[in-house]
């Protein structure tokens, strides 16, 4: 519950930094007169707080949560995990204020200082290292698929970190290498960090409230095993033309179309489980949003197959609004939904209260669904204006411009939507911290639906596993 809610006033603060950096690109002006609200501070201290003050966090509670129910073993280190907690706020709280006093580093997703990464890995390693203690200790039996990708991210994590930590800030050296493997960083934290943890939620979820096995067990190994192989290639496509070893480009380039093959392979496994039950979409708000963020995950491979082709579509996303668009749809339209969808399972469960409002719920859903989609979708099309613009050197640079000034104005009216949505997930969520909801054994449910046992697919059982509906 921690995690969970101060992840969520992480992402209302990064929601408020993304409208008024995206407000800057739309008029320059705005706020000229102070300089810690300077466009490039303001955005990187968004992309900053989106992703490690929110999304770690939501990961972190998930995946404690998740391992520890799927091995039935208690985390005996609660007080340990809490306090590590608390320090991973205060060392984001402070990387954040020194990105919008001046003292960013420059490098994309590793804006913090150089001193506040290796106390984020100390940090991570108090917070992990439980629960890959309660996933050695575990009850032989089987693993199921939820475990695989969990212990994944839990494993790829640091290790993504660690590596660009090093190369980047300790090693040094040449500044274009450090820039490749800032790239990589990028890739590698979404394909092996936000997307295994969204896809270890949504391989719980699905079986947990339909009450069928998972689809296709042979489809969850094809997602697990090319994600694992192809994911740690992609990030580096976007320094083709740069002096760095012709291969490499290529090779992500190639890893990135290839993203598509894992995304797609999870997406129809999930989907085809949730649709085995269609009544539960209008009644059960996880499934609700984990069926949006597995939808958002096919997006995500679609997309990265469409803007990675080196010889049309590459050039004019690389240096354009259409990464912000892929990082938005990764982390808000996969992660976070499935996050979502996560939190209206647990929290109840945790807490032993119902939800509040069913309509602040619908609510939430509404306006994060088509504000996300609204971002993506337009900084992804208008990216690809705006790089065809870069590209024709007949035209001055503010055509370039220019062309991507209308997609930017909608943008920003959908980040809009999405801050109003998420300020009432976050009241909502913090009312049932203070335990202020409704005692109820059963979860909460949007309309009506006949639930045969409060301990049935909604409640104690566990995940399904290959060829069985529920592990006993």
């Amino acid at each position: 519950m921690f995690f969970f809610t101060s992840g969520a006033v992480w992402l209302a603060l990064s929601l408020i930094l993304g409208i008024i950096a995206v407000a800057k690109m739309v008029s320059p002006e705005l706020l000229d007169g102070c300089p810690m609200l300077t466009q490039g501070r303001v955005f990187a201290a968004h992309i900053s707080t989106l992703v490690y003050g929110w999304g770690c966090q939501a990961a972190f509670g998930v995946l404690i949560w998740l391992v520890a129910r799927l091995t039935r073993q208690e985390n005996r280190a609660s007080g340990i995990v809490l306090a590590a907690g608390h320090a991973w706020n205060l060392v984001v709280a402070v990387g954040t204020i020194a990105i919008l006093a001046g003292y960013g580093t420059g490098v994309p997703w590793m804006e913090f200082p150089a001193m506040v990464w290796p106390a984020l890995l100390a940090t991570y390693t108090l917070i992990a290292i439980w629960t890959m203690i309660q996933f050695r200790v575990r009850a032989a039996g089987e693993v199921y698929v939820s475990q695989w990708f969990a212990v994944g991210a839990l494993i790829w994590f640091p290790w993504i970190v660690a590596t660009a930590y090093v190369l980047i800030f300790l090693v040094g050296g040449n500044p274009l290498m450090s820039a490749a493997v800032a790239a990589w960083f990028r890739s590698g934290l979404t394909y092996l960090f936000f997307v295994p943890t969204a896809a270890a939620v949504a391989y719980y979820l699905a079986p947990k409230i339909t009450g069928r096995p998972v689809h296709s067990y042979s489809l969850s190994l094809i997602g697990f095993w090319t994600l694992a192989i192809v994911g740690p290639w992609a990030g580096m496509q976007k320094l083709a033309g740069a002096p760095i070893p012709f291969f490499l480009p290529y090779l992500g380039a190639a890893a990135a179309v290839l993203i598509g093959v894992p995304t797609a392979a999870i997406a129809i496994s999930t989907l085809r489980t949730m649709c085995a039950a269609p009544e539960k979409f209008a009644a059960s708000p996880s499934l609700r949003f984990s069926s949006a963020g597995v939808v958002c995950m096919l997006l995500l491979g679609v997309a990265s197959v469409f803007t990675n082709l080196p010889d049309s579509t590459l050039p004019l996303s690389q240096f354009s609004i259409t990464a912000y668009g892929m990082d938005i749809l990764a982390i808000y339209g996969c992660f976070s939904f499935l996050m979502f969808g996560a939190m209206y399972f647990i929290v109840p469960r945790v807490t032993r209260r119902e939800w509040l409002s069913k309509r602040l719920i619908k609510l939430h859903f509404l306006f994060s669904m088509y504000g996300v989609i609204t971002v993506a979708v337009l900084s992804v099309l208008g990216g690809l204006l705006h790089g065809q613009g870069q590209e024709d050197f007949k035209f001055p640079w503010d055509s370039a411009v220019a062309r991507a000034y209308p997609y930017l104005i909608a943008t920003l009216i959908a980040w809009c939507f999405v801050l109003f949505s998420n300020f009432f997930f976050c009241m909502h969520l913090l009312l049932m911290w203070m335990r202020l909801g409704r005692r109820s054994s059963h979860p909460t449910l949007l309309g009506h639906a006949h639930v045969e046992n409060p301990h049935g697919p909604e409640g104690d059982i566990d995940n399904a596993g290959p060829g069985s509906v529920i592990a006993h």
